[in-house]
């Protein structure tokens, strides 16, 4: 929980505390203390990079979006583009969602395959495979999972994108991280009852059958 938090704090909680403490309590211009909190997350991206010794897609993605907004917005001088480049990460993800649904391969299936078959129980995982290969009505609950996560993870970054361009930068600070937790939630709230559970009931079952689907 601890390791899985960790991005959450640094990425978000931290960079939100140091703007207000940056600019409440020393009298920092918006744009100045919005590049100085932007330095940690990228930072951290950067450090996961270096520590794997690979290219993370969204380590690499999330480092890329923060350099690139830093020195357009050094260029420009503009609060409201620093502030609208934090949506780039959920918004390239909710697309390459998307797309990754279209193309029959979805992205969001690595993550729910585990929480599916209880964290890759030999039975359990054995009527995944088999509900995959045999079910029409287990894929489809398996596409609707990445449809709505990737819909949801797009809208909140079109939403953090006018929240930038329309709101106060004090405002929109604090904002876009009440926008990302709501995401996060809708997508849970929604997933469960239109993909997670009944996925679960058909591995469940096919797991007490053991043989091939018809």
């Amino acid at each position: 929980m601890a390791r899985s938090l960790t991005p959450l704090v640094v990425d978000a909680v931290v960079p939100m505390a140091g703007y207000y403490v940056l600019t409440d309590g020393f009298g920092m211009g918006a744009v100045a203390a919005l590049a100085w909190t932007s330095v940690l997350p990228a930072a951290r991206s950067l450090w996961s990079v270096v520590k794997d010794r690979r290219l993370n897609a969204l380590a690499t993605l999330m480092l890329v979006v923060n350099a690139v907004g830093l020195a357009m917005s050094a260029v420009t001088g503009d609060a409201r583009l620093m502030l609208a480049k934090d949506s780039a990460g959920s918004g390239m993800i909710g697309a390459g969602v998307l797309v990754s649904v279209l193309a029959g391969r979805p992205m969001m299936t690595a993550g729910l395959k585990p929480w599916i078959t209880k964290g890759g129980d030999p039975a359990k995982t054995a009527a995944w495979e088999r509900l995959m290969r045999g079910s029409v009505r287990f894929r489809r609950a398996e596409r609707r999972f990445s449809l709505v996560w990737g819909a949801v993870l797009l809208a909140e970054s079109v939403s953090r994108v006018v929240a930038a361009y329309t709101l106060p930068a004090h405002t929109v600070v604090w904002l876009g991280n009440v926008l990302a937790g709501a995401a996060v939630v809708l997508a849970i709230v929604v997933t469960g009852p239109l993909a997670v559970d009944p996925m679960e009931k058909m591995v469940a079952a096919e797991a007490e059958k053991g043989h091939e689907v018809p």
